[in-house]
């Protein structure tokens, strides 16, 4: 085995040859920081934990896609009006001019957002508006409290000439098209 040897200081002659072969040095300071290491690429972790949980979600649903647009479809038509109106409004003929979403409200909530959306909207000479009441998928044994809520109401209401569950494309049994009576 060799053994190491300890190194020797340089002479003078061994320093000056260095320096005349490096040329001319400027000296670092030593309380100069590096600058900060750049900072990673945010990342939307919630959404991609949503999108890995939705597979799992849908194993463990409890229920039939193919029902879920067969739930029972809310009608009606007041007396004195002719019933070609409802038809039409059934086939998604009248233009929608505004909507309200309830979903995430209480029943106390809800019905006062539908009195002060309808009360808005006739005051401000809508015709047609859509309330997405929500199919009541989650209210377990319960039902859909808030669309048996809106149906209710709508049918209380003096200002209200029809209602029909709308069209599959704008929410189908979760969502109602009401008809106003002009102002």
């Amino acid at each position: 085995m060799k053994k190491r040897r300890s190194p020797t200081e340089p002479d003078e002659d061994d320093i000056r040859l260095f320096r005349d072969a490096i040329g001319p040095v400027r000296e670092i300071r030593a309380d100069t920081r590096p600058p900060p290491a750049p900072r990673p690429e945010p990342r939307a972790h919630m959404l991609e934990a949503d999108e890995a949980a939705v597979p799992g979600e849908l194993l463990e649903f409890a229920f039939d896609p193919a029902l879920m647009e067969i739930g029972e479809e809310l009608s009606y038509l007041r007396d004195g009006y002719p019933p070609r109106l409802l038809r039409q409004l059934k086939r998604g003929q009248f233009s929608i001019q505004d909507e309200l979403d309830l979903h995430h409200m209480n029943a106390a909530a809800a019905q006062a957002s539908i009195a002060s959306f309808l009360a808005e909207a006739r005051q401000h000479g809508l015709r047609c508006v859509r309330i997405v009441h929500g199919k009541g998928l989650r209210s377990k044994a319960a039902g859909p409290v808030l669309k048996v809520l809106t149906d209710r109401l709508l049918r209380r209401r003096d200002d209200v000439i029809a209602f029909a569950s709308a069209k599959p494309a704008q929410g189908g049994t979760g969502a109602v098209v009401v008809l106003l009576r002009n102002a």
